[in-house]
């Protein structure tokens, strides 16, 4: 394990290979950390590669790191196996998750092996650098709802997928290999234009419920401003899917959901964030997706 995870940062004074890390860097005392857990049985499609599994275990961390404006400073992971599991497997998932903790500009700073079910835990660190955590409880009402990158891709691989159309790579890849937006979180956070953020990892209606409950406001979130990746209308027609419900209810996009201050607006173009207005906060208590002169309640998700 320890010739598959590899040393990059300056901030890791002792790393794998004793009984805890120490990581130096965190220039402001302060240190952000998440955990979260993939199991093979939840997380793993029949397609995936065990490095993509791997990558994943450290992806969902490291996007929890972004939502809140962090920048990665390591990762300790756990990862609990059957004891019948082939060597190369066991390796493929540590070398996915050091490719993400790469991508991250960051490394696995320890972790641990144990026969198991199969799931691997992990907590991310990260160093906020003077910056301003974004939270899920600042938005208010008249501030503007965006997103980062585009909708409803993990969830159009997941049914090409399960239908047999392979062809539809880029959507597969989303699913499988899910990118998270850290250096889009660093350069929100820097702006000190984001009242509010959150992760879309369960889903576009999950997240604009969420922030909703914890910032006691509404949104009213319009349909034809949704980003929706290029493949998910023709794979959802092609599987009889419906496109709404794909792309609001389902998870799997790490894309990143904000609030801002509309006055603040060009702060986010100067710091270089790419992203797409979706709606406005109100004074309600949910969330609305507005579709011409349908206007419904948004769902939580359901996958």
């Amino acid at each position: 394990m320890r010739s598959i995870f590899r040393r990059r940062s300056e901030d890791t004074v002792i790393g794998p290979g004793d009984d805890a890390a120490v990581i130096g860097g965190l220039s402001d005392g302060r240190v952000v950390a998440t955990t979260d857990a993939v199991s093979v049985e939840r997380h793993k499609t029949p397609n995936m590669s065990w490095e993509q599994f791997g990558w994943t275990a450290a992806a969902v961390n490291f996007s929890d790191l972004a939502a809140m404006g962090a920048r990665p400073v390591g990762l300790l992971t756990a990862m609990s196996m059957p004891g019948d599991m082939e060597e190369s497997d066991l390796l493929d998932i540590a070398s996915g998750i050091d490719q993400c903790c790469e991508f991250c500009k960051t490394e696995v700073v320890g972790g641990d092996t144990k026969p198991g079910p199969g799931i691997v835990s992990s907590t991310a660190l990260g160093n906020l650098e003077g910056r301003k955590p974004m939270t899920r409880d600042g938005a208010q009402p008249g501030d503007i709802v965006a997103v980062t990158g585009s909708l409803g891709n993990a969830a159009a691989g997941f049914l090409a997928l399960e239908n047999g159309h392979t062809e539809y790579e880029d959507s597969i890849f989303s699913l499988t290999v899910p990118v998270p937006r850290w250096e889009e979180g660093i350069k929100m956070a820097a702006s000190g234009a984001v009242s509010s953020c959150m992760d879309l990892s369960d889903g576009l209606g999950n997240a604009c419920r969420t922030i909703c409950a914890r910032s006691h406001v509404g949104m009213e979130i319009e349909w034809e401003f949704l980003p929706i990746g290029e493949e998910v209308e023709e794979i959802c027609a092609l599987c009889r899917k419906d496109v709404k419900e794909t792309v609001v209810r389902w998870g799997g996009d790490y894309e990143l959901l904000f609030t801002f201050d509309k006055s603040k607006i060009q702060d986010l173009y100067d710091a270089g964030v790419a992203f797409s207005i979706i709606g406005v906060v109100t004074n309600d208590s949910a969330p609305y997706l507005c579709d011409g002169e349908q206007r419904s309640e948004m769902q939580d998700g359901i996958y």
